[in-house]
Order: C-alpha cells, then sequence, then structure tokens
C-alpha cells in the first residue's frame, strides 16, 4: 500500500503529461504481481468495492475525533479523504502496514458490516499520505490527473509494446491482469482475443483551421455533419457483443436495445449514439439522461430512444478494413448496410459540395439544425488510431457567449482544493426595470482563467461571500463572467429550467455592472430542439 501512495501522491504533484507518464512506468517496472495490477486498474476505472461506501468513512471517523470538528475540517478542505487521512488519530505501531493486493481482495470479499473494521484497522497502521491514498482507493476518486488512455500509454512506454496493441487486448483481460504484465515483459504471448468483442482505438480528428483551407484540396474530402451524440464503438460477433465509449469503456448496459440489435451481426462499426424519435435526433440532453444507466427502466427506454448512426466500418466477418482507404471502407458499409438492413441503425449522410465557400454555407446553418458541425476526411485516409495531423478534421460551429452573474463558488480539487475555483452562475429572469427581477442558476464553469486569474477570483469570493453551505459559498450579485459554450437545453436541475452546454469561462468582467448581464430570454431564444 505504501509503494502505491506515494505513486498517488506524486501523479498529483506533477503537472505534466510526460512527468505522470514516467512515474506509472517506473511503478510497474518496479512492483510485482499482483499490486502492479490492481495499481493499474485503480488508476484505469476498472476497480470499484460496493461494501465501501463514504458514509461509513463518515461514521468511523466520528467515532475517533470529535463530530463537529471533523465537519468544520470536511467544509474548509472540502475532500472527504484528504480530510479524514489529516485528523484521524495516528497509533504509529498499532498494526503492519497492508499490502495494496490485501486491501483489494479483503474489500471485494467483505460485506459492507465488515469494512468499518479493516477499514480502522487499515487506518491506524498507515502515515497521512498512505491513509489519504487507501481512502482514494476506496472511494474510486482518485483525481490525479490521470486517464484509463494515459495509463496504457505509460505501459506502452514501459514495455516497447505498441498502445493500440494494448488497448485491443484490455477488454479481454481482468485485474490484476497477469497475463499482460507477462506479454509485456516478453514472459508469454499476446492475451489472445480472437473471435471475442474488443476494443478498435478509434480514429480522432483535428479541429480544422479556417486558414488552413486554402491548403486543401476540396476533392481530396469527404463531408459529414458532425453529429450532438456520444461517439462510440460496437462490436459484434460469433463470441458476443460489446459496445464501447471512445475511451474503451463499456457503456452496453445502458443501451441495451443497440447491443441486442447487433444480435446477428458480425461486424465492428464506428458511430455517433444518439437519441432519436421518428427519425428526427432529440437535443444531447436527452440522451444524457441515458448515459450511466446500469439497468435503464423500461420508461426510459421507451421515451427516450436510442439510435446508432454509423460512420465506418472497420471490420467484417472477421476481416480488418482499417488499411483500406476511407473511400473504399465507405463503399462496403453502404452495400454491408443495405444487406444487413440492421435495427435502431442508419448512415451518416456524406454531403455533397463543390468547393470551400458552398461547405462555408452549410456551416453556417448547422445551429439553426441543431447540429454540432462538419467533418472533413480525407478520401484515401486508413482508419488510424489516435488524432493524426491531417487526414480528418472536425469544424465545429463557433462557440456561444453570454455575460452571467456569479451566485455560488465552490473549492476545486487537488491543486485547486484550497481555491474557490467552481462558479455556478446565472441570468436575470426580467428586465433591468421590473421589480421582481432575480436571479436565477443556468450553468457551472471550472475552466477558461489563468492561475492569477484563479487567485483574484478566490479573494473576490471570500471577501463577497453572503452564505455558507459546507464547501459551497453564495455570493454577492457583484461579479459578470462572460461565458463561451456550445448550446442552450432545457434542464430540470436548474430553477430557470434552462443550462448552458460545456460553459467555460472567456473573460472576466471586472469592469461590467452585474445588472447589465443577459437575461433567461436571452436563454430561451438560443434553446435548441
Amino acid at each position: 500500500m505504501i509503494p502505491f501512495a506515494r505513486l498517488l501522491d506524486a501523479l498529483s504533484y506533477m503537472p505534466g503529461r510526460n512527468g505522470k507518464l514516467r512515474l506509472i512506468a517506473d511503478y510497474c517496472a518496479n512492483t510485482p504481481d499482483p499490486a502492479r495490477g490492481y495499481a493499474l486498474a485503480a488508476l484505469t476505472g476498472d476497480l470499484a468495492f460496493d461494501a465501501a461506501k463514504p458514509a461509513i468513512i463518515r461514521a468511523l471517523v466520528e467515532e475517533r475525533v470529535d463530530a463537529l470538528l471533523f465537519r468544520w475540517s470536511y467544509d474548509y478542505v472540502g475532500d472527504l479523504a484528504e480530510t479524514t487521512a489529516l485528523i484521524w488519530p495516528a497509533k504509529p505501531g498499532a498494526n503492519r502496514p497492508p499490502a495494496l493486493d490485501e486491501v483489494v481482495e479483503r474489500l471485494q470479499g467483505a460485506a459492507r458490516r465488515e469494512v468499518p473494521q479493516l477499514l480502522s484497522a487499515w487506518l491506524d497502521a498507515l502515515d497521512a499520505t498512505g491513509r489519504w491514498a487507501l481512502l482514494k482507493l476506496m472511494t474510486g476518486a482518485l483525481r490525479v490527473g490521470v486517464s484509463a488512455r494515459l495509463a496504457k500509454t505509460a505501459l506502452a512506454l514501459w514495455s516497447g509494446k505498441d498502445l493500440e496493441a494494448i488497448e485491443e487486448v484490455w477488454p479481454a483481460l481482468k485485474p490484476p491482469y497477469g497475463e499482460l504484465f507477462a506479454w509485456l515483459e516478453g514472459r508469454a504471448e499476446a492475451p489472445s482475443v480472437e473471435g471475442l468483442p474488443t476494443f478498435r482505438p478509434l480514429m480522432l480528428a483535428q479541429p480544422l483551421d479556417e486558414a488552413e483551407l486554402p491548403t486543401l484540396d476540396p476533392a481530396a474530402y469527404q463531408a459529414e455533419w458532425k453529429w450532438d451524440g456520444i461517439r462510440v464503438q460496437l462490436v459484434a460477433g460469433p463470441k458476443g457483443r460489446r459496445l464501447f465509449s471512445r475511451s474503451g469503456e463499456e457503456v452496453g448496459a445502458a443501451f441495451p436495445e443497440i447491443v441486442e440489435a447487433a444480435r446477428p451481426l458480425d461486424a465492428v462499426l464506428d458511430g455517433e449514439l444518439l437519441v432519436a424519435r421518428g427519425g428526427v435526433v432529440a437535443p444531447f440532453n436527452d440522451l444524457q439522461q441515458r448515459l450511466n444507466r446500469k439497468q435503464p427502466t423500461a420508461r426510459l427506454l421507451a421515451e427516450h430512444p436510442a439510435q446508432l448512426r454509423l460512420y465506418d466500418l472497420l471490420a467484417l466477418g472477421g476481416e480488418d478494413l482499417r488499411a483500406l482507404p476511407l473511400a473504399e471502407r465507405r463503399a462496403r458499409l453502404e452495400q454491408w448496410f443495405a444487406q444487413a438492413q440492421p435495427e435502431r441503425m442508419d448512415l451518416s449522410p456524406v454531403i455533397p459540395f463543390d468547393g470551400w465557400e458552398a461547405l462555408m454555407r452549410l456551416r453556417a446553418e448547422a445551429r439553426a439544425a441543431a447540429i454540432e458541425g462538419l467533418m472533413l476526411k480525407r478520401l484515401d485516409s486508413p482508419y488510424l488510431a489516435g488524432r493524426p495531423k491531417g487526414p480528418w478534421f472536425k469544424w465545429k460551429r463557433d462557440a456561444l457567449t453570454l455575460d452571467v452573474v456569479m451566485m455560488y463558488a465552490q473549492r476545486g480539487h487537488g491543486k485547486r482544493s484550497s481555491f474557490y475555483s467552481d462558479y455556478t452562475f446565472g441570468c436575470w429572469t426580467q428586465p433591468m426595470a421590473s421589480a421582481t427581477r432575480q436571479l436565477v442558476p443556468v450553468g457551472k464553469a471550472y475552466s477558461g482563467f489563468t492561475d492569477e486569474e484563479l487567485k483574484r477570483l478566490d479573494k473576490w469570493v471570500r471577501d463577497h461571500t453572503t452564505e455558507r453551505f459546507g464547501p459551497v459559498r453564495a455570493v454577492e450579485p457583484g461579479l459578470v463572467l462572460e461565458v463561451a459554450f456550445d448550446a442552450v437545453q432545457r434542464s430540470t436541475r436548474h430553477k430557470s429550467g434552462l443550462a448552458l452546454r460545456f460553459p467555460r469561462v472567456a473573460r472576466i468582467r471586472w469592469d461590467k455592472p452585474a445588472a447589465e448581464a443577459d437575461e433567461v430570454a436571452t436563454l430561451e431564444a438560443l434553446l435548441e430542439g
């Protein structure tokens, strides 16, 4: 447990991607099985402990220290694991520090009533960093700036194996990945995935710089709409069917009708997951109702029917098509689709155009049609993993902006745990002259500002606090933020009934009076769908 705690601690303070890669690679090189496998599973989100809940941690720490002191400390720190790790009364030498594999295997086999005793003994035996790592492991909220792909990239760096090869065998493996490490160290052949429904790393697009357009040949590219859903990969064959997100996470449980529709197929399909009714694509907010549902209800399935809009064909009948040029893959996709007629699927149409000016006009109409923008793909491009420069471009519609008023602020996580860095903002319900005018929340942003601006924002929040609610502060309606966002959508979670999609701070309007910020009516006019 102690080496794992040191790894997490080092990752949390390492700002650079390359530094994080080296830390993970060194840990895997110098840590034996099965501990390194369990550490990898924790970093990639493949560990879960159903019997270990945050409520158990809170109850346990309140038995050891004054409950009011703990709540005040938690309010100040804003992170359960960090607060508990720091406030827990140390008992040096009380027990031996547990090994990581011991912690994982005991928790996985423990009933809920057994967890408090296990946890208290381990907390007694560890120092503050070890306690923090233990609690982060239990709750699954590592927050050390490591994605699943970054962890797999570190394995590739350490072992010399191709990242794409690691990602393709990954879905066939389970923690602690003994056969994976045997292959990476050259002690065994690669784990066999023949016939299994495994993930192929997706090909992604680069943002298009419009200044590049004159250097590109329109005849060399295929244009498609950029649909506002989530990118997925559907893999179906004799040994099963699975639906993957763009990062390789399995999401089939949330969309069982798509997985069922793939029952007779033997193909690997790349597409966009949407909610559609009568052939009309619903707003992204409708799709959000389906995401992360392990067991969607019959009513949810009926009211928010999922559909897969197909972009590409990566394999068919066991034949890998990724090396073929896009034009040939598209022809194979259209031919296969006409013959198979798969349920709950359709083809993303190819957009005919005779030059960049014509495509610019189409892009300008994308927002009115509730479409994110355009995709440009070279007709001669093979399907390459990652985000290669040149073959594919995404040409998104321009962002919208609004002036909003900060209403609440919350402390961040990790490096920002001491700063109020997450800002809930609102718009006015009525015009300036109205006596019943009030602010109502429309979104939350925590990016778009520099470290120096964050310090100034944090000071403003502390100087203008009117109420406190745990780690959240209500502030005077005096600071205007200009936020950029992609769209406005209906929301039952906001008093305004509306929410901004992907908001980020574009500018801090220290100069603008709060009374001159935008009104809800402005958002209503921008509502899509």
